[in-house]
């Protein structure tokens, strides 16, 4: 069974950071890319970042060129997000995605 769990998420002032972090299970972790994506209370899904299955690869949304850094562990089936220079607009429960495949997500707060 493919299980995605996020964790990492909170509260921080606009300008702060957090590095969210994603453990997959029951798949060959390093034989796809990866995604996260992220949902903005009253919005849709919005696409944040993928990596390709190496890490040598990674693209972003332009809201977060820049500020956000995608990498990921093969060795430990990780996936994370390094966020920096946090906006307010950036406030959403983020998901990393295989796929259709998405965990419970992580709540980003962002409030000063």
């Amino acid at each position: 069974e493919v299980q995605l769990v996020e964790s990492g998420g909170g509260l921080v002032q606009p300008g702060g950071s957090l590095r969210l972090s994603c453990a997959a299970s029951g798949f060959t972790f390093s034989a796809y890319a990866m995604n996260w994506v992220r949902q903005a209370p009253g919005k849709g899904l919005e696409w944040v970042s993928s990596v390709n299955r190496g890490g040598s690869s990674t693209s972003y949304a332009e809201s977060v060129k820049g500020r956000f850094t995608i990498s990921r562990d093969n060795a430990k089936n990780m996936l994370y997000l390094q966020m920096n220079s946090l906006k307010l607009e950036d406030t959403a429960v983020y998901y990393c995605r295989e796929g259709t495949v998405r965990g419970q997500g992580t709540q980003v707060t962002v409030s000063s």
